[in-house]
């Protein structure tokens, strides 16, 4: 059993539960706005030096998990295929081409915005969006796309799967109660913003 599944965090897929994935055979398809556009094959992704984001994903429906998320800064695989100045948001796509979301790039470039493949040094299994998920603590979870297969650099905002469903294409924090995971599920306070703290701390 995963640590996020010890804690008894949510599962939900929208479009539908992936079922089992071949971690080995993952590939990640980058495209669009970049000089070098590429795929990268799930050794290529463990070739790229890991970076540890401590922090948590936080959902619109208003549950957050915190932990240590390992993974690829979206900054360093945006040097990598040389992201072009006009690219202004960058779209992840999901298993099976069902969900997609987008972000501005000057939140993709953002330190902790990560393609993660681990928590709690544990890789991510299919229930929380492995083997590699976009991570993104400083927006609601349906940013955070699970299963990605692609990423497209654009210079246009495009809704996706929930932004088109009603929710809002800034997708931004708001101050209100959550169920913290890591405490059981208890109710906390928390502020606008990435949660970094509760308020009743």
């Amino acid at each position: 059993m995963s640590r996020l599944k010890d804690l008894n965090t949510p599962v939900f897929w929208a479009e539908g539960h992936p079922g089992e994935l071949n971690r080995e055979n993952w590939r990640v398809e980058v495209t669009g706005l970049c000089k070098k556009p590429m795929v990268f094959t799930w050794n290529d992704l463990l070739n790229i030096p890991k970076t540890i984001a401590e922090a948590r994903l936080t959902s619109v429906t208003r549950f957050s998990v915190g932990g240590k998320w390992g993974g690829i800064k979206i900054a360093d695989i945006m040097d990598i295929v040389g992201r072009e100045q006009k690219a202004g948001y960058v779209r992840f796509w999901s298993v099976k081409m069902i969900y997609d979301t987008s972000i501005p790039i000057e939140v993709a470039l953002r330190e902790k915005t990560l393609l993660a493949y681990e928590f709690d040094g544990e890789y991510l299994e299919e229930d929380y969006g492995g083997p590699v998920r976009a991570f993104c603590p400083y927006l609601w979870g349906y940013k955070s796309a699970k299963s990605v297969l692609k990423i497209e650099l654009m210079d246009q905002y495009v809704s996706g799967y929930w932004e088109s469903r009603g929710y809002t294409d800034e997708a931004q924090i708001t101050a209100g109660k959550v169920r913290d995971i890591n405490d059981g599920g208890r109710i906390r306070m928390i502020a606008d913003g990435e949660v970094i703290r509760f308020i009743d701390e």
